[in-house]
């Protein structure tokens, strides 16, 4: 339920929940937990994943074809590389993925000798380095850590001391890395330089109250606010750049995981949900529980950047 105790309803405490930007449901896809949408531009089709449900889903949300591609690993995120085919974060490390998204191959399992985590959210800077967070499969203990993997190759351990690894993001001057830990409730902002890929100066950008749901996805828009979803929130939160909420955006689904700007003109926020945890009843409550939502925000997002290996 909500903070309220009514689906849909969250109580809203810094702003006013905004009516005018309403969700509909563009594929009722029952995902277990849906996680990670990456929208190609090239391509004009949005990419996102079940982790617990192995698969990879893609749809043009112009021509309404949907695809659902089956894998043998929990696929956390995937992302498409310049010289063709994907990367992706799966249970037990990082893989390449082919073009036709049937084979995997785990060429990097830098936690092997950590058998509680798996890899979770993933996304590329603007200079295509591919930033992926790994979380503790029990949810409790800050075993995960974040990386970088530059385009040739090389991979370097940024953070450590995490306890679920989630949605990340750049300011628009690339100032700024956005960095999620869900298991602390807390939205991290760091300088960041991006000729080297490097971060520091870690800090709290949001420390998000429990009665609004954990902070899961995140995006950044052109004007340079930040994006998040809440799980077990009811709801879509934007924040101005001081941390401040800008608007909440009330969603039909308590589990809201994840979300990407897409579209033509990318003023369409695309957010995706889950099942996870839900039981039959709440399901009933819930109905489009684990399906892929689209928002018309009034607001433009920025291109995602493809894998630059």
């Amino acid at each position: 339920m909500s903070a309220s105790g009514k689906p849909g309803g969250p109580a809203i405490q810094e702003s006013g929940s905004h009516p005018l930007f309403s969700a509909h449901c563009i594929w009722p896809a029952e995902t277990i937990l849906g996680e990670a949408p990456f929208w190609s531009v090239d391509e004009g089709v949005l990419y996102w994943v079940d982790i617990d449900g192995k698969s990879i889903l893609r749809i043009n949300p112009e021509s309404g074809k949907r695809q659902s591609f089956a894998q043998d690993h929990e696929v956390g995120c995937v992302v498409p590389r310049r010289k063709g085919g994907f990367i992706a974060g799966i249970d037990s490390g990082l893989a390449y993925v082919n073009a036709d998204l049937t084979v995997v191959d785990l060429f990097a399992s830098p936690e092997s000798g950590i058998p509680d985590t798996r890899f979770n959210d993933g996304k590329c800077d603007r200079r295509g380095r591919f930033w992926v967070a790994s979380a503790d499969r029990n949810e409790a203990e800050p075993l995960g850590a974040l990386y970088c993997l530059n385009g040739s190759g090389r991979l370097v351990r940024a953070l450590s001391g995490i306890i679920i690894g989630n949605g990340m993001g750049w300011s628009p001057d690339n100032r700024t890395m956005y960095f999620t830990d869900t298991g602390y409730g807390t939205i991290y902002a760091l300088d960041y330089d991006i000729e080297t890929g490097t971060t520091q100066n870690r800090r709290v950008f949001k420390q998000v109250d429990a009665q609004e749901g954990l902070p899961d996805g995140l995006t950044v828009d052109a004007e340079g606010f930040i994006w998040s979803a809440h799980w077990s929130g009811w709801r879509v939160t934007r924040y101005d750049p001081d941390g401040r909420i800008e608007r909440i955006i009330d969603m039909p689904v308590p589990n809201v995981t994840s979300l990407a700007f897409g579209g033509p003109n990318l003023d369409q926020l695309f957010v995706t949900t889950a099942r996870l945890g839900l039981n039959d009843q709440e399901i009933g409550e819930a109905p489009l529980s684990g399906g892929l939502f689209v928002i018309e925000v009034g607001v433009r997002g920025l291109p995602e950047k493809p894998y630059d290996g």
